[in-house]
């Protein structure tokens, strides 16, 4: 955008010119991708709600755990062993947890009697010792469940271990009971009761519908909205069973998936329950496989405090609960259309890659001028050149030189290094299209004058071989007719230029360059043309004249404006201008470059 200079340049509006190309192939395609994109546009704003606000869930949670189950203990008393049953209710199996959490006992190992004295530690591979020499006095060893007093003892028949003092007897190092105790856990049931708030929409519902039958269990597809689960369905939903999961305990996941749509005219707002397994099922491979944790129930005996150790294996129920309500917002349906009006702009990038494909050798026109598949690459070609144009960055060393026997024009890097510009190969570019349409202006006494006496009706095309060198002409001359330059040495390569690249006859000698560059009542025409009420002495004149005529000859031969600033003349054609339109006193100035 130009520099604000004034008001007018502030109140101004910009917009991109467009190429439009009328072709039956690329306008299917663009039209295909156009209604891709919109379907899918369309499809994602009605499924996603993407026209709506959307805000998190902010809930709480109650849970209320029933049941009741039997356990049978094994008792020993007086060397005689009993068989106990005990009953187990809400208050003996579960346990009061934090957040969104409760749990449920299983199964469960007892250590009765226990009470602070010194006793031998359980024997493992750390306590056993044959010595006191194996036992360290006040060591406090993790694993252990006691301080040691460094004597080593007896522990049953010949098995020593280390002495410590700590709740005795020890613990012993037994694998939970199987089948577990608490099995007939799985038929308990589970009330949970969960308020969701959404304060920017200003709602508030529960999970509880009105009139709900408190005798329902959960039912994915027959009772979905039930709030009361079976714990043994729930893990028969994720398919693992209740009875393996109770042996040692485990972490279930309880997701309530909350996705409301507060609108008036689709107004819904339901929870979707569903489950997960949150522990390692690998019970064989972990290395603390389950989920159990130890508490004791103290009392005193004799007036000795003494307690039970009891090791509860459980599952503990995470109830996770997410989800988002939306609502209806202008705002973020402007952003997401905004946001999508870009994914039209595919068709475009498309079809300018196939546009582009021209560019690679197998698909050129000019290479397989017969080839009929070659036919859409040429098209392709066509739409290329009227779309794209091709800029050299602009540099002092830049220099176009255009040789009468090739087809193309020279681009050069020309470093002034001391060599001519006739010797430096250059990097060929194609020469751009003609246009004639500044020819049908021209008076027709200027297009088809009459002919000289003593002159050929038809013009006759430059003659090919070997051309008679005039005296003093250069080595690099092929035209026999350049003439040395006359500017210092340093810019002296800048003139060392012929009309052709091999030898033959010149430029000059052509009826064309006489009627394109050397017509004064052409060229008259031309600056009149240009300036209508041009006047100048005979002087400034002739100036005008031999310039006109400098840019008649990049014209026609370079056949593009854009390189009128760095082409450069060949000397044979600079000197006969020059001849035709003198200057009267002093050296000519040469090229000069415009930057």
């Amino acid at each position: 955008m130009p520099a604000c200079c004034s008001w007018n340049d502030v109140f101004q509006y910009e917009t991109n010119k467009v190429a439009r190309i009328q072709s039956v192939n690329y306008g299917t395609i663009k039209w295909v991708l156009h209604v891709i994109v919109f379907s899918y546009v369309s499809f994602a704003l009605v499924s996603d709600k993407l026209y709506q606000r959307k805000e998190p869930v902010i809930s709480s949670v109650h849970t209320k755990v029933k049941g009741i189950a039997e356990v049978k203990e094994v008792l020993v008393e007086n060397g005689v062993k009993k068989e106990v049953g005990s009953i187990f209710d809400t208050a003996d199996y579960t346990f009061p947890l934090q957040r969104n959490s409760f749990f449920v006992m299983t199964n469960f190992l007892k250590t009765e009697g226990q009470e602070r004295r010194l006793c031998p530690e359980y024997p493992t591979r750390r306590t056993l010792c044959s010595s006191d020499r194996g036992c360290r006095k006040g060591w406090m060893d993790p694993q252990s469940k006691g301080i040691q007093t460094g004597r080593c003892v007896v522990y049953k028949g010949n098995q020593k271990t280390c002495e410590v003092s700590a709740w005795c007897p020890i613990e012993a190092a037994e694998d939970a009971p199987r089948p577990a105790l608490l099995g007939s856990a799985e038929n308990f049931t589970v009330l949970i009761k969960n308020n969701i708030d959404f304060p920017g929409h200003n709602y508030t519902t529960r999970n509880i519908p009105p009139g709900l039958n408190i005798s329902c269990t959960f039912h994915k597809t027959q009772n979905p909205q039930c709030p009361i689960f079976r714990l043994g369905d729930i893990f028969r939903e994720t398919g693992d069973r209740f009875s393996d999961v109770a042996v040692q305990g485990g972490i279930m996941g309880i997701e309530i998936y909350w996705d409301c749509n507060l609108d008036r005219w689709f107004h819904r707002c339901r929870p979707k329950y569903s489950f997960r397994r949150l522990d390692d099922k690998t019970a064989n491979e972990s290395l603390y496989p389950g989920y159990n944790f130890r508490y004791a129930k103290y009392y005193k005996e004799n007036n000795v405090e003494k307690r039970t150790l009891i090791k509860v294996f459980g599952i503990r129920f995470d109830i996770l609960v997410f989800g988002t309500g939306g609502k209806f917002d202008i705002i973020q349906l402007i952003v997401y259309i905004g946001s999508t009006l870009s994914y039209f702009g595919l068709a475009t990038v498309c079809i300018d890659f196939l546009i582009n494909t021209y560019s690679s050798n197998c698909c050129r026109s000019h290479i397989y001028p017969r080839c009929t598949c070659c036919e859409p690459c040429a098209a392709n070609e066509y739409y290329h050149r009227k779309k794209y144009e091709s800029l050299v960055e602009p540099r002092r060393t830049l220099k176009y030189v255009s040789f009468v026997d090739e087809p193309h024009i020279r681009m050069v890097d020309q470093q002034l290094l001391g060599k001519s510009l006739q010797d430096v190969p250059g990097q060929k570019i194609p020469r751009p299209p003609r246009d004639f349409t500044d020819l049908s202006k021209l008076p027709l006494s200027f297009l088809d004058p009459h002919p000289t006496p003593g002159q050929a009706e038809e013009m006759q095309p430059l003659s090919e071989g070997e051309t008679a060198r005039s005296r003093g002409c250069p080595d690099w001359c092929q035209c026999g007719n350049c003439l040395p330059s006359q500017l210092p040495a340093s810019h002296r390569c800048l003139e060392e230029l012929c009309c052709r690249r091999k030898p033959g006859a010149c430029v000059t000698t052509s009826q064309l360059f006489g009627k394109l560059v050397l017509s004064k009542p052409t060229l008259q025409f031309l600056l009149l043309y240009q300036e209508p009420l041009l006047a100048l002495d005979a002087e400034a004149t002739t100036s005008q004249l031999r310039h006109c005529a400098y840019r008649c000859y990049i014209a026609w031969r370079f056949g593009s404006q854009d390189l009128a600033d760095f082409a450069i003349l060949p000397s044979c054609c600079r000197w006969r201008i020059r001849k035709e339109f003198p200057k009267s006193e002093g050296p000519y100035s040469g090229f000069k470059s415009p930057y």
